[in-house]
């Protein structure tokens, strides 16, 4: 069975931080970029961050750039988030995805409508005092 399972999540404090990890079972992370997106209560899902297959290129939101870190590790089929100096607003359900886009460079059209793609089920974080 070809997943992604998001871990990492929990309560914490404004100014705290927390590492996501996206772990896949099933396939091989190296022929994928990964996105991370969250969503907000009563907000639409937005995008986070994401990293290209090679891992050369990542791309961040204005939101979290300076305060999160996306980086990957193929050998242990593992990506991760991590995120620092978190603020009320960070709070929300986490997912990744994992995207089979053909060139290894990019990640910012992840997921891609029509080509392979694979979503987690999410991991929640609330950053409340």
């Amino acid at each position: 069975q070809l997943q992604l399972v998001e871990s990492g999540g929990g309560l914490v404090q404004p100014g705290g931080s927390l590492r996501l990890s996206c772990a896949a079972s099933g396939f091989t992370l190296d022929y994928y970029a990964i996105g991370w997106y969250r969503q907000a209560p009563g907000k639409e899902r937005e995008g986070v961050s994401c990293i290209s297959k090679n891992g050369i290129m990542t791309e961040y939101a204005g939101s979290v750039k300076g305060r999160f870190t996306i980086s990957r590790d193929n050998a242990k089929n593992l990506v991760y988030l991590q995120m620092n100096s978190l603020k009320s607003e960070d709070t929300g359900v986490y997912y990744c995805v994992a995207d089979r886009t053909p060139n290894p460079y990019i990640c910012s059209d992840v997921p891609q409508e029509g080509r392979e793609a694979y979503w987690g089920l999410g991991t929640q974080v609330t950053v409340s005092s």
